[in-house]
């Protein structure tokens, strides 16, 4: 099996300027766990995850990590810096993304894509054509993928 045979291929993308709350609103609408990012051409630059969204960006990381260390132990309150951003409404996926993306071509099998999964530490990938998203894999389309084979091995096993 090659990406192109399991990929999905409506992918919900957004742009660098994208605010945060729209991208947590097409999660939650589309019910996935993160987008691409795409520059004007269709170019993948990175993918903001939900992992992305509850962290803050650089700079105010570590007083979010700081604040939720001094809440579980102390009960202080909120570090100013980690309110600050909560409450800032500029945030945009350039903010939070990670980047660069890895991605897939059409023909990566999925014995490669499991391998970059389980190496890179992530859960999806797009797949592109021409410097272009066309589709995106994630851990779950493996899981299906795997299971339709397995289904497939054991009913032809049952034949002989």
């Amino acid at each position: 099996m090659i990406a192109r045979d399991m990929m999905t291929r409506d992918v919900v993308s957004v742009t660098p300027d994208t605010p945060v709350r729209k991208i947590a609103s097409l999660l939650v609408k589309h019910g996935i766990g993160a987008v691409p990012v795409i520059d004007s051409s269709g170019a993948p630059i990175g993918i903001v995850s939900e992992s992305d969204l509850i962290r803050p960006d650089r700079p105010a990381r570590e007083a979010w990590r700081q604040s939720w260390l001094e809440v579980l132990a102390e009960g202080e309150p909120l570090a100013p810096e980690l309110l600050a951003w909560l409450g800032s409404q500029n945030h945009n996926a350039r903010a939070v993304m990670s980047a660069p993306v890895i991605t897939v071509s059409e023909e990566t099998n999925l014995r490669e894509i499991a391998e970059i999964f389980t190496t890179r530490r992530i859960k999806r990938v797009p797949v592109v054509t021409d410097g272009r998203i066309v589709g995106i894999i994630s851990c779950a389309d493996l899981v299906r993928a795997l299971s339709v084979s397995l289904n497939k091995s054991v009913a032809e096993a049952r034949a002989r």
